[in-house]
């Protein structure tokens, strides 16, 4: 049995959302070939997900130079505790699907913190003296992402940094097979309706072999 981590990064439902319904479908799609996998949804509107802010950078120094964790004030301490939940769910999952609007060609900022609580040393990456290893080697990850225009090829391929940073950062964690579902040129009315079947059409083919 494998464990998948469902991450959305919309704050409206399928009905009201391109990347949300066809992140619906291929979970559909998965859990029926796969129906002993156990999928978990994380809403990152509705995670609590801490900032790096000053309680958390504070913290972790103490624990660096030997304080206990009760030696934390109240806020260091519920801070970092919950973002070492965070990376540790992460890390014991096999496969991961993140679901995303494009935003100033990028990822909502909920799924941007989502990716600062799980990018920490020791449990997705460790350093070296040749460099950062990556330690979630075998895994898997897909993002479905929609937009308004198309940004998976063509002149505005350049400044996509949403499925681009995503990739990035998991490879740096040593996760290779990713894969995107592309929801793209939504913008317009009148092929949005054909756009988004397209996408569910491949989002049930991925399911059956994610």
């Amino acid at each position: 049995m494998a464990t998948v981590l469902y991450i959305t990064a919309h704050p409206l439902d399928p009905q009201e959302s391109f990347s949300l319904a066809v992140g619906e479908r291929f979970i559909e799609a998965y859990r029926e070939a796969n129906p002993t996998d156990e999928v978990v949804h994380l809403d990152m509107y509705k995670e609590n997900i801490p900032p790096f802010d000053a309680d958390v950078l504070r913290g972790w120094a103490k624990l660096r130079s030997g304080s206990a964790l009760d030696q934390l004030s109240d806020a260091e301490r519920s801070k970092v505790t919950r973002l070492e939940e965070i990376v540790d769910q992460y890390v014991a999952a096999d496969k991961y699907v993140y679901v995303s609007p494009m935003w100033n060609f990028s990822i909502p900022p909920v799924l941007k913190a989502y990716t600062d609580a799980t990018s920490i040393p020791g449990k997705t990456f460790k350093y070296t003296s040749d460099g950062p290893v990556g330690l979630l080697p075998g895994k898997k990850a897909l993002h479905i992402q929609a937009s308004g225009s198309v940004y998976s090829e063509g002149p505005l391929a350049s400044i996509e940094m949403g499925y681009s940073y995503l990739k990035k950062v998991l490879g740096f964690y040593g996760i290779q097979s990713i894969e995107a579902i592309w929801v793209e040129g939504t913008a317009s009315s009148e092929r949005a309706p054909a756009i988004k079947e397209r996408a569910i059409a491949r989002a049930k083919e991925v399911a059956q072999r994610f």
